[in-house]
Order: C-alpha cells, then sequence, then structure tokens
C-alpha cells in the first residue's frame, strides 16, 4: 500500500482529534480526541519510516506513546480530582482550578 494513503488516514485522524478538542465540553473526551491526535502522528511517523527503510520512526513514536500513557495517567488523576471537588468534568463548569 502506497505511503500516501497512510498520510491520508493520518490527517483524517488527527482531524477528528482537533475537532473533538475544540468542539467538546466534556474532559473525558477532549483527552481522548487528544490521544488520537498523538496517535495520528504516530501512523505519520511509522509510514515515513517504513518508506523511508529506516527505524528512527518506530523509535520515536514508541517514545510518542510512552508520553501519552504519562499524559492519560495525569490527566485523568486531574479527572478525578475535579469531579471529587465540582461534581462534574465539563470543561465550561469547571473554569478555574480553585477552590
Amino acid at each position: 500500500m502506497p505511503t500516501l494513503y497512510y498520510l491520508y488516514l493520518s490527517f483524517a485522524l488527527f482531524f477528528i482529534g482537533t475537532a473533538g478538542v475544540l468542539l467538546r465540553r466534556n474532559a473525558l473526551i477532549v483527552l481522548m480526541a487528544i490521544e488520537l491526535q498523538l496517535n495520528a502522528g504516530n501512523l505519520a511517523l511509522l509510514a515515513f519510516s517504513r518508506s523511508l527503510g529506516d527505524l528512527k520512526g518506530h523509535v520515536f513514536a514508541f517514545f510518542v506513546i510512552a508520553l501519552a500513557a504519562a499524559e492519560a495517567a495525569v490527566g485523568l488523576a486531574i479527572l478525578v480530582g475535579m469531579y471529587r471537588t465540582r461534581q462534574t468534568i465539563n470543561l465550561d463548569e469547571v473554569a478555574t482550578m480553585k477552590r
């Protein structure tokens, strides 16, 4: 399969993730949209790495996956803290992190 198909898919996934970040107000959905954006970037990295016959893109994608896991853990911890104090995870209602 040509590399261009993977890049089209990567662009579509990144666009869907960006739309999710900009249009949704639920913090959990926004975190999932950010994960989708990171995975779209990984797909582009792996497509270029495969087309060039180089493993550096695979290594970089592995580090991005590790970063995404850390981001998910910290983000979910923040969401649990927000829910405990405010009883909501709606981003419009939780405008500041003040008590």
